[in-house]
């Protein structure tokens, strides 16, 4: 899994979409310029933008049902989404629910209450919401009589908070639907990957190296399914193919997948979304690993000290500690004291982060970036006497990238505030609901702001400390525009020992300036490079010798672009990063193993299935594995192991097998000896409810005869 190769430009552009759309990055220069420009002629919303708020109104009804406030929720339903109240099915259960949260509160007022909308509303609406619904509102008088307490009672399960939940999930999922307001692709990238690495490591018996995250991130429960409408429950005019690709994709039985798809009107794609955001993903644990990621790769402003826990993230220890090798008693521990609050929604909240020591920070406003060590160091204009020497020389010449830092944004974190449209008018009670709500959204961002960061005098006051992260991502950027002679320079005169500890790097940096000299036609300082640095580099490592031969043929090639053909230097920066970051003491980001890991087991449970992913292209997933690297090399060194090997393509098989253009059509895959006809395999799914791989194995064991295999199953 450590050596699985991926295109981190493409996850980059993930994440940095994610964060948009969830409005978790503040950019200064937007920020000054919007603030300074009359809100009078401000531009319509953006489709975007749209989107979230859309999210946000479906959080806070499920806040409020969660609860047990039902009118709040249909006050806010009757603003955003009037047709949820049209639909009696969603309203009787609305109406029962609110019956039992009155009588729940136990007052006689409440309870006059509640027989009052057991008149007026749930009666109604019981006659014509669905078949059961007259039955179930004669079952639900029995609260009257049965205590709430009384777990022995017909009507426990009425009584039961869970039902809040169920409810909340149910709107939800038919909310997202009909308001077009999915999360985004990254958040259903990563359930999707997910699901499969659990399910693979779990189906072939091996220990997951990321579970600790993966348990916190992904839960278990799932919101329950939107169920389509009665018109709808005719026989189903969907393709055998569809339904078990939905089925196995996301988890489903076959008839939970033909539901789902039901509900999307056949539109398999669409079905896909609507369950992948079923699962309920942890969204604090889920931007703390953004956060994290976003400042380890340079994207927003950040430093070494996080308003995270890394240990609650996975971290075996919160102590990072710098090769020895390379020098000076620099400790990087981050002693945090992480006490989340859960709100109702499974988002966290943190409070009082302690970062031990006698010196206290204290971090206030929405402007202002949490992680502050990053932020004092640009605050400084050189390392004076406490920075280490080996920092200083970095201090004086550094120049080619200084400017990047300002182009960086800040982190803005989960702020959610929702805006009631003035133009509707609410009844007192909805206005006074609301301004509460508000109060307390308002309340939660002030602690929020409010975020006491202590840390250590001794780490306060070791500029070089703070500098490790410049010193990373200004190489890195160096790497990525492809000035690699300046990158030895520079790595040299901080740490000489490097590129001994990294010698398949240094060849790979100098294979890039040797290509480059070799591009811009200067033969004799492309071999002056090749005779002093990669000639004796793969005299001492035997897998450079053939790199080292394909990258001397463009010497032969004059009229080609060199640099083409070459490492991508996304690709390299990337490990450059992760080599030097881990010399340094810094961690790679918790969502870079990740993605490592549940790629690799993409790729092993696909071979399994023999088929291709039909989804991984609305996924992005496709892109994540895109990696073009002819003249990459064979590593056994982790450093290098985001180019150790040549990328991997979509399409994936076991050998022994071949892999159908397009899963969709009748095709033949093979399996030993034995060819499987398509038709075939799909029959067995149907009829014995196994996955891809089983079906196929039973085939083989019966000559590809699909009729015998379910004989000797149901036999």
């Amino acid at each position: 899994m450590e050596s699985m190769p991926v295109n981190w430009e493409a996850l980059d552009s993930l994440v940095i979409n994610f964060a948009k759309s969830e409005n978790l990055l503040e950019d200064s220069i937007i920020s000054s310029s919007s603030s300074s420009s009359s809100s009078s002629s401000s531009p319509p919303s953006s489709p975007s933008s749209s989107c979230y708020r859309s999210r946000l109104i479906i959080r806070q009804i499920r806040r409020w049902l969660e609860i047990g406030d039902i009118d709040a929720a249909i006050d806010l339903l009757r603003i955003h989404a009037p047709f949820i109240l049209d639909d009696h099915r969603l309203l009787f259960r609305l109406q029962k629910q609110k019956f039992i949260e009155l009588l729940r509160k136990g007052t006689t007022k409440d309870r006059d209450t509640a027989i009052e909308c057991l008149r007026t509303a749930l009666a109604p609406c019981a006659l014509d919401a669905y078949p059961e619904a007259y039955e179930e509102f004669k079952h639900v008088l029995l609260a009257f009589i049965f205590d709430k307490d009384d777990q022995t009672s017909p009507v426990a399960n009425e009584w039961s908070e869970k039902r809040r939940f169920d409810i909340a999930g149910l709107l939800s999922s038919v909310l997202r639907v009909h308001l077009h307001a999915f999360d985004p692709i990254f958040s259903m990238t990563l359930r999707y990957l997910i699901s499969i690495h659990k399910g693979f490591c779990f189906g072939q018996g091996i220990p997951s190296p990321i579970s600790d995250l993966t348990e916190r991130l992904l839960l278990e429960e799932r919101d329950p399914p939107p169920t389509p409408q009665e018109s709808l429950y005719e026989a189903p005019p969907f393709d055998e193919v569809d339904v078990q690709a939905l089925a196995h994709a996301v988890d489903l039985t076959r008839q939970g997948a033909i539901d789902s798809l039901r509900f999307a009107k056949g539109d398999l794609f669409q079905a896909f979304k609507n369950e992948l955001c079923r699962m309920k993903l942890d969204v604090t644990v889920l931007d703390e690993l953004v956060h994290e990621y976003c400042v380890y790769r340079g994207i927003v402003d950040g430093g070494l000290s996080s308003p995270y826990d890394m240990q609650s993230l996975g971290r075996s220890s919160s102590t990072c500690e710098p090769d020895p090798s390379f020098g000076s008693s620099i400790d990087c521990s981050l002693n945090m004291d992480f006490q989340p609050s859960k709100d109702s929604d499974g988002e966290t909240s943190v409070s009082n982060p302690d970062l031990g020591g006698s010196q206290e920070i204290s971090i206030q406003g929405t402007d202002v970036e949490r992680p502050v060590a990053y932020e004092m160091a640009s605050n400084r204009e050189d390392c004076s006497t406490s920075c280490p020497e080996k920092y200083k020389r970095f201090q004086k010449n550094r120049g080619h990238g200084t400017g990047e830092r300002s182009g960086r944004k800040r982190w803005r974190g989960r702020i959610e505030e929702l805006e009631v449209t003035p133009a509707i008018s609410l009844s007192g009670t909805s206005k006074q609901k609301l301004s509460n709500c508000t109060q307390v959204v308002e309340t939660n961002k002030l602690e929020e702001k409010q975020v006491s960061v202590k840390r250590p005098a001794s780490e306060i006051g070791n500029n070089g400390e703070e500098y490790k992260y410049d010193i990373v991502l200004e190489m890195k950027e160096l790497a990525s525009k492809g000035m690699t002679a300046e990158v030895v320079e520079e790595i040299n005169a901080m740490d000489p020992n490097f590129f001994v500890q990294n010698p398949v790097l240094l060849f790979q940096l100098k294979q890039v300036e040797f290509l480059k000299l070799v591009n811009s036609g200067d033969h004799s300082g492309a071999l002056r490079v090749a005779c002093s640095y990669l000639g004796p580099s793969a005299a001492s490592n035997p897998t450079l010798l053939k790199p080292l031969k394909e990258t001397l043929l463009a010497l032969l090639r004059p009229n080609e672009d060199a640099l083409a053909k070459g490492v991508p230097l996304s690709i390299l920066a990337t490990s450059l990063q992760v080599a030097l970051g881990r010399r340094l003491g810094i961690e790679e980001p918790q969502l870079m193993k990740i993605v490592r890991a549940t790629l690799h087991t993409h790729n092993e449970w696909f071979k399994l299935q023999m088929c291709k992913d039909r989804f991984e292209g609305i996924l992005k997933i496709d892109l994540l594995k895109e990696i073009n690297t002819p003249l990459l090399i064979d590593s056994t060194s982790n450093t290098n192991a985001d180019i150790s090997t040549p990328g991997s393509s979509q399409v994936t098989i076991s050998s022994g097998s071949r892999m159908p253009e397009d899963s969709s059509s009748p095709t033949q895959v093979s399996s030993g000896d034995v060819i499987c006809d398509e038709a075939a395999i799909l029959k067995v799914m149907e009829f014995s409810a196994l996955p891809r791989a089983d079906a196929i194995h039973l085939l083989a064991q019966y000559n590809g005869n699909a009729e015998t295999v379910i004989q000797q199953i149901f036999a």
